[in-house]
């Protein structure tokens, strides 16, 4: 099967682009870059062969959305190219990654499917951002819901991240649809080894102190110096709607609560992403540095470490506690940053936000309502006590490997060069 894959890969980098890379170079990478000299590649089993029109936009985060002019001229370019692609190796399947409820990004969406569908026999939708339908049918008028039916409807497949997503595929009622979870390389392969026993040793270390008992000597060891502080990561985009003012306030009652009653704990938040805006980013310097977000020595309970990546956002997680995400971000479908802390077997604070439910087991403690810094607050004061995250890391292996992840969404991807309808993956519903 070949394939057009009219996406994106870092930079900027954030999840969705960051799945497309590992899309890619998990189906064998652009085939046209390939020589007969490099062999077989492992990602050749899944049968596909991708030829990828990398559609960078924007180089910066904040950029990210922006109409302009060059931007424009340079979709048209990328069009183009998908065209001759089209003709020059005979692909005839082109995959695209729709937009979320934003005019800008529909814009852009009416432009792509205006000039490329019609060259290609079947189109596929990969649908990583959430929300479309409910801001179709209530923020916009008539005239675009009816554009977007014109240029997006009757795809032949639609592959979303999770039952939560299944209303914005069907919203443009798609020959197909497949849920197909995401999936990440392996961080931790040494978790059992390298990290559970530290997460072991502190948790120990809690529970006595939380009981009111001091720590020996011997409490100490394996615990990396500092079990009286309960190190909760926050990584994400720095922005009010991904949670992190939450969080902060959080980490402010939590403490409230732990001096109240004497405890010799204390909840340190770690900050790790970059700041879209320079207004949040001078709102986020100027609270940090109040009172309430210092112990009694003076010490900083809020820090920020800025973007982190490879070993460092890899050492971010094995240090930490806890993750902490309380989101309600526009477009959050399925939380990749939940599933890079699950692979870290560390305990998470999530909301009840999109797919993030669906993530979590059942009752989870964890699972929080959106805007409560209340709620956060008592997410932390209950996962100090209650549980090192193994149980997530079993999660992680049992359903989010990227293994899995290829090999059901080469499954959907395939089906639509079947004559006949049939249930790629599971769930998958079939329209014809």
């Amino acid at each position: 099967m070949k394939l057009l894959v009219f996406a994106h890969t870092p930079p900027p980098h954030h999840g969705q682009s960051y799945m497309v890379q590992l899309m890619l170079e998990g189906l064998g990478g652009d085939y046209r870059k390939r020589k007969p000299s490099d062999g077989p590649h492992r990602g050749d089993v899944h049968g596909i062969q991708c030829y990828h029109v990398n559609t960078r936009l924007s180089n910066r985060l904040e950029d990210i959305g922006e109409i302009r002019g060059r931007k424009l001229l340079r979709l048209l370019v990328y069009c183009l190219e998908a065209i001759w692609c089209r003709f020059r190796y005979g692909v005839t399947n082109f995959y695209y990654i729709p937009a979320p409820g934003k005019i800008s990004a529909l814009y852009r969406d009416w432009m792509i499917m205006f000039i490329c569908r019609p060259f290609f026999k079947k189109i596929i939708f990969h649908w990583h951002a959430a929300g479309l339908a409910k801001w179709l049918e209530t923020s916009v008028q008539l005239r675009t819901r009816s554009l977007t039916y014109r240029f997006a409807r009757q795809v032949d497949l639609s592959v979303v991240l999770s039952r939560y997503n299944l209303a914005d595929a069907e919203k443009l009622l798609p020959h197909r649809t497949c849920v197909v979870g995401n999936g990440i390389p392996d961080p931790c392969p040494d978790f059992k080894q390298a990290i559970l026993p530290r997460r072991l040793a502190r948790a120990a270390a809690r529970e006595k102190l939380l009981a009111g008992r001091p720590l020996k000597a011997m409490d100490y060891h394996g615990t990396g110096g500092d079990p009286q502080r309960f190190k909760v990561l926050f990584l994400a985009h720095c922005t009010r709607e991904k949670g992190l003012f939450d969080a902060i306030e959080a980490v402010v009652i939590a403490n409230t609560h732990l001096a109240q009653i004497g405890a010799p704990l204390r909840v340190e938040l770690t900050v790790a992403g970059e700041f879209l805006t320079a207004a949040e980013q001078a709102e986020f310097g100027q609270r940090i540095q109040q009172p309430d977000l210092h112990d009694e020595h003076g010490r900083a309970l809020v820090n920020y470490v800025g973007f982190v990546r490879g070993e460092t956002k890899k050492r971010a997680f094995i240090e930490a506690d806890c993750f902490c995400f309380p989101t309600y971000y526009y477009a959050e479908s399925f939380g990749l940053v939940v599933v890079e802390a699950m692979a870290a077997g560390l305990p998470i604070i999530t909301t009840r936000w999109r797919s993030l439910g669906e993530m979590m087991p059942a009752d989870y403690p964890g699972l929080v309502e959106i805007r409560s810094p209340q709620n956060v607050a008592q997410g932390m004061r209950t996962l100090m006590s209650r549980e090192a995250g193994e149980g997530f890391r079993e999660m992680f292996l049992a359903r989010f490997t990227l293994e899995a992840h290829l090999t059901k969404l080469a499954e959907a991807f395939t089906t639509v060069e079947q004559a006949v309808p049939t249930h790629a993956t599971t769930p998958v519903t079939a329209r014809r």
